[in-house]
């Protein structure tokens, strides 16, 4: 009789990734690195534990859109008071904050469970080439 093994935190292995994202399309990045938060590509990937990997992603300033969406993509936020109700277009929050986007796309894609927060955690996004994880050795993905 064959019995199910069942993943244990001290099972969990994680791994540190780089993600270019220079000439990139938004949602193309931010699906991959939602599925390496995730931790999809593992064989012991368990949905009620935090199985996923550490990711970086570099050059978020250059990160693009298509269809001419860098003018027409509007970000909306309210504060919750009478008169709170704010909007942002992708080309100004790229000039204002270049993390901003990448940061909220990702957000959307993982699950909205109490998980999102532990693996928002493992994101670090940059605005150029230069970060400052050299010493956990990641590895290059490629889009």
């Amino acid at each position: 009789m064959q019995k199910t093994k069942w993943t244990k935190s001290e099972d969990i292995k994680r791994e540190w990734y780089v993600v270019d994202a220079k000439d990139q399309i938004l949602g193309r990045v931010a699906s991959k690195v939602a599925s390496l938060l995730i931790g999809k590509g593992k064989v012991n990937q368990v949905p009620n534990m935090d199985c996923g990997d550490h990711v970086i992603v570099i050059n978020s300033k250059d990160i693009k859109m298509t269809r001419n969406k860098e003018v027409k993509k509007m970000y909306y936020s309210h504060t919750g008071f009478p008169g709170g109700f704010k909007e942002i277009r992708f080309d100004k929050l790229l000039d204002k904050d270049p993390k901003a986007p990448i940061r909220m796309a990702v957000e959307k894609m993982l699950p909205k469970n109490k998980l999102r927060p532990l693996m928002l955690k493992r994101l670090y996004v940059f605005a150029d080439d230069k970060h400052n994880h050299n010493a956990q050795a990641p590895k290059t993905i490629n889009l």
